[in-house]
C-alpha cells in the first residue's frame, strides 16, 4: 500500500490479533442475541468494531456475503448464522496475523455451535483497496470501523470496490465513526490516532457524499450513536471533539434521476380533514398514520406549504418501511 500510515494501521492490528485488545474499540450496539448462537471469549474480547453490521432484513433468502476487515471473526460467525453452506461468507483482511486469530475463533466456534461448519467462511488474504473478489458476486458486502481509518483517496477506493463487487440491489452495511467537528491536521495526520479509529473521522453528511458519488440509489442512515471525546487534557486539541458511530445501508439500486434517496430518520405525518393527503408524486398518506420518508420527500412535502403536514427532523434512526 502507498501510504506510510498504512504501516501503522498493520502494526497495531497484528499486534491486537497475537493480545487481543478489550479497549481497543468499543461497540455500541448491543451483541446479537439469536438461538444456538455462542460466540467464543476471545471473539468478544476481540470485537473491534463500533456498531453492528449484522441486521436480520439484509440476509434473508440465503444470500452470499462479504466482510472486510475480520477481527476476532466475531461478525463472520453471525452472517454464518443466516447462510449456512460452503464458502457462502468471505472473509477479507490484509493483517496475516489477524486472519489466523480469527481463523482459530472459527474453529472454537465449530466446537461450540452444532449448526455451525468452519468451510461456512472463506476467509482471504487482500486489501479491501483491491478486494479479491469478482464483479457483482456478493448480495451483501460489510465492513466495521475499517474505513475512517482510510484517508480520502483510499476511502473513495474502497467503497469503489464495494460497488463494484455487490449485485444489483445489493446491501453495503457500514459502522464507522464520524464526527461534525473540524480536527485539526495535527491529529488526522497521527498514524497511531489514525489507526485506533480517534482522528480520522469525516462528518456524516461528507460521508452520505462520497456513498452517493460512488453510485448508490438508496442510503439509509440506521443509527447514531455517541462514541468518543478527544480533549484538550489528553489530545493535542484546544476544544472538545465529539465523535459519534453510526450505521449506514448502502443499496446499490439504480440512481434516481433527481439524486439518491437519504433516509435520515425523518417521518410525515398528515393530519388533515380527508381520509389521506395523495402528492401525486406516488406517496399516499393515510390520516394522522406516520409515514418513514427520504430527506428529498420531506423538502417537497415541505415545499408545498400545507398546514396540515407535520414533518419531523432528522432522528438518524431508520428500520425500513420508506416511502421510497
Amino acid at each position: 500500500m502507498k501510504d506510510t500510515y498504512f504501516k501503522t494501521v498493520t502494526d497495531v492490528y497484528k499486534s491486537a490479533a497475537e493480545n487481543p485488545d478489550v479497549g481497543l474499540c468499543c461497540t455500541t450496539t448491543p451483541i446479537w442475541q439469536m438461538p444456538d448462537l455462542h460466540i467464543p471469549p476471545k471473539m468478544l474480547d476481540m470485537n473491534y468494531g463500533c456498531g453492528s453490521t449484522v441486521n436480520p432484513r439484509d440476509l434473508v433468502n440465503n444470500p452470499s456475503i462479504l466482510y472486510v476487515g475480520v477481527g476476532g471473526g466475531m461478525e463472520l460467525l453471525q452472517f454464518a448464522y443466516f447462510s449456512r453452506k460452503p464458502g457462502r461468507v468471505i472473509g477479507v483482511d490484509s493483517v496475516v496475523e489477524m486472519l489466523y486469530a480469527c481463523k482459530s475463533n472459527l474453529i472454537e466456534a465449530q466446537r461450540r455451535n452444532d449448526w455451525f461448519k468452519r468451510e461456512f467462511v472463506n476467509l482471504k488474504e487482500g486489501s479491501a483497496l483491491d478486494l479479491p473478489v469478482e464483479d457483482s458476486f456478493v448480495d451483501v458486502a460489510a465492513q466495521n470501523c475499517l474505513f475512517n481509518i482510510f484517508k480520502q483517496e483510499d476511502l473513495k477506493k474502497a467503497l469503489s470496490e464495494m460497488y463494484r463487487v455487490l449485485k444489483p440491489h445489493g446491501r453495503l452495511i457500514l459502522s464507522d465513526p464520524v464526527c461534525d467537528t473540524e480536527i485539526s491536521d495535527d491529529l488526522k495526520n497521527d498514524s497511531r490516532l489514525r489507526a485506533l479509529c480517534l482522528s480520522s473521522s469525516i462528518p456524516l453528511s461528507e460521508y452520505v457524499k462520497l456513498l452517493s458519488e460512488t453510485g448508490f440509489g438508496t442510503i439509509e442512515v440506521r443509527a447514531k450513536r455517541p462514541y468518543r471525546i478527544l480533549s484538550p487534557n489528553h489530545y493535542n486539541t484546544d476544544k472538545l471533539i465529539y465523535i459519534e458511530s453510526v450505521e449506514i445501508c448502502a443499496i446499490k439500486n439504480p440512481m434516481p434521476a433527481d439524486g439518491p434517496c437519504i433516509f435520515t430518520g425523518k417521518t410525515a405525518i398528515y393530519f388533515g380533514d380527508k381520509d389521506y393527503f395523495d402528492d401525486n408524486n406516488g406517496h399516499i398518506m393515510k390520516q394522522n398514520q406516520p409515514l418513514a420518508i427520504c430527506d428529498k420527500t420531506a423538502k417537497n412535502l415541505s415545499d408545498l406549504g400545507r398546514d396540515d403536514i407535520f414533518i419531523s427532523d432528522s432522528t438518524w434512526f431508520y428500520d425500513g418501511g420508506g416511502c421510497c
